[in-house]
């Protein structure tokens, strides 16, 4: 959120984030009162090992 938002139900302050439906979010945005927010992509140090398999 770039402004603060408050309702009977939500109160949210400048750089808070939340799920809004996507028309609400669309509508929002459009009018300057918000930004979309990307998930940052998580970096993995190491590479996963599959799962151990034992032989019954």
């Amino acid at each position: 959120m770039l402004v603060s938002l408050s309702g009977p139900a939500i109160c949210l302050s400048p750089g808070d984030e939340h799920d809004f439906s996507q028309d609400e979010a669309a509508a929002l945005i459009e009018a300057g009162y918000a930004v979309p927010v990307v998930p940052d992509k998580i970096e993995r140090a190491i590479a996963r090992k599959p799962a151990e398999q034992r032989s019954a």
